[in-house]
């Protein structure tokens, strides 16, 4: 073989290798946490040796490259392999849980909506730009990469050693199928293919209600109150507080001059915390799915469950309350629409985005600030007039992702209800401050920071007052603050004078202080009824 043909034939091996390994590897990269970028790995892919082992048979029956037509079809396809792939890892880095494409489509415009509002105009057009480019430039080289294998599969010494390859593959994901813990390493990725099939096979269950789980019997809500007796109950749901903040080191550090501060405010004005830890029945978002866990006393995980259970008549937190002589209300800043389904928790009074009426400069998705919502509070529960005590339901919304900017604090509680609730110069200099999307921790615990400092302040505003405040995280955070595998675990702590309160709490496992400590004590909806014993049930 002269030199030439000996050229020719290692380049015609070269891209038989490189056409292989971007089949192999465009399936089987993993996330960079906290990015959407990826990452290649050594992994190899069954839908990789599934299509060279199939066009090594197609060559041997026709003894010729597919047709092209074929081969643009199998290019198509691979993309949607691809972008399915894509999707399913960086949910999972990022958001902390797996795809459910029939409630994540549903919520897609809404979220979509949020970030184009929250984002630079110029990050809005070119994420469009890579939603409609990319899989436009994926299917180049893929189509490339099929047509090399194509025609390489014509020679018998490819298919023979493809056909091989292919079967090795296949015989090795059997072995770490069964005896998977004797390898150090999971050598074969999960089969793309299959996570699509289960995925469709799950829409398609959603979809038709099919083996649709029965609702749980209502579980037996009840106390005398007697421990809060002539107390306000105010249940205040931080947005995205996990337990992760006080878990990472950075987080930690970052936030312990606004705990400090906090627990400086608590023992001020003679009141006591204690705190326990729960698994809340949501991660990174839906925070309704936790608020109806605690108040209905129901492990809700999911939207259908939340919307059967809301359309029945129980009893909850709130109507028991409600039967002990209380104003109940709830402050829901987040509400921008009318909301017939809230009678399911029966409130007194429920007030919206438009009923608080917030004439400051916005921040956030919501507009609305947490200081503001909690002089809202102040102004539209404790009023001259009110002869009863308040049971009250906040969702705070400024931590709430992308976590910037950050409102500032303002120290004179007066002016939040005005439409220039801040200076000139701490406004400009919140506004500076944009969300940087490669690592949206420091802006998570500068948001954190804000609700601490703002509570510090509420507290001392009101010094005097007898209440039990009892805050509980809704969800943690995103995965691409709070990490891969993160807990579902979130603080909850209840802050007051009522020893006895306090006194039966640590009974059922809190601890005193803000560091929450230990696994979870319960689950969410189990928290109900630790908090009602601890109000005051005769058991």
């Amino acid at each position: 073989m002269g030199a030439r043909a000996a050229g020719r034939t290692v380049g015609w091996w070269t891209r038989l290798a490189v056409a292989i390994v971007l089949l192999n590897g465009s399936l089987t990269f993993v996330s960079i946490w906290p990015t959407l970028a990826v990452m290649p790995t050594l992994r190899l892919s069954l839908e990789a040796a599934g299509l060279v082992l199939g066009l090594a048979l197609a060559a041997r029956r026709g003894s010729a490259p597919v047709a092209r037509t074929t081969q643009r079809l199998l290019a198509a396809l691979w993309v949607v392999l691809i972008v399915a792939h894509y999707v399913d890892v960086s949910t999972r880095s990022l958001y902390g849980r797996e795809v459910n494409l029939y409630w994540d489509l549903q919520l897609l415009p809404d979220v979509g909506a949020m970030f184009a509002y929250v984002a630079e105009p110029r990050l809005v057009l070119a994420f469009g730009a890579a939603l409609i480019l990319i899989p436009s430039l994926l299917f180049l080289p893929v189509r490339w990469a099929i047509g090399v294998v194509s025609q390489a599969s014509a020679s018998p010494a490819v298919r023979t050693l493809a056909t091989t390859a292919a079967i090795g593959v296949f015989a090795l994901a059997g072995v770490q199928g069964v005896a998977g813990h004797l390898l150090s390493a999971a050598p074969i990725a999960p089969a793309v293919s299959t996570a699509i099939a289960g995925e469709a096979v799950e829409f398609a269950r959603e979809a038709s209600g099919h083996r649709r789980r029965a609702m749980p019997p209502a579980p037996s809500i009840d106390s005398d109150f007697a421990h809060v007796r002539g107390a306000d109950v105010v249940l205040l749901f931080v947005e995205s507080y996990g337990v992760t903040s006080w878990e990472r080191p950075e987080f930690r550090q970052a936030l312990a001059p606004a705990r400090a501060n906090l627990a400086a405010a608590i023992s001020e004005t003679g009141r006591s915390v204690v705190t326990a830890t729960v698994e809340s029945t949501t991660f990174g978002g839906e925070s309704w799915l936790a608020h109806i866990s605690l108040l209905s006393g129901t492990a809700v995980g999911d939207a259908d469950l939340n919307r059967r259970l809301m359309a029945e008549r129980r009893d909850t937190m709130v109507t028991a309350f409600s039967r002990h002589g209380y104003r109940t209300l709830a402050i829901m800043p987040g509400l921008q629409a009318p909301w017939p389904e809230g009678g399911f928790y029966g409130f007194d009074h429920l007030y919206g985005a438009r009923d608080l009426d917030y004439k400051g400069p916005p921040f956030g998705w919501w507009d609305v600030t947490d200081q503001f919502v909690l002089a809202c509070m102040d102004a539209l529960a404790f009023t001259p007039q009110a002869q009863s005590p308040a049971f009250i339901f906040v969702p705070t919304i400024s931590t709430h992702a992308p976590f910037t900017p950050v409102p500032p604090y303002q120290p004179d509680w007066t002016r939040l209800l005005t439409p220039t609730p801040y200076d000139e110069d701490d406004l400009s200099r919140a506004y500076k401050a944009v969300p940087d999307w490669s690592d949206l921790g420091p802006g998570y615990a500068r948001s954190l920071a804000y609700v601490h400092e703002t509570l510090s302040g509420y507290l001392r505003l009101r010094g005097d007052r007898d209440m039990v405040l009892v805050i509980v995280g809704d969800h943690q955070p995103p995965a691409l603050v709070s990490g891969e595998g993160a807990s579902w675990n979130v603080p909850v702590h209840v802050i007051g004078r009522r020893a006895a309160v306090l006194d039966r709490l640590r009974a059922q496992g809190f601890r005193d202080g803000l560091a929450p400590a230990g696994s979870a004590l319960a689950r969410m909806d189990a928290l109900m009824p630790i908090l009602l014993r601890a109000f005051g049930n005769t058991e």
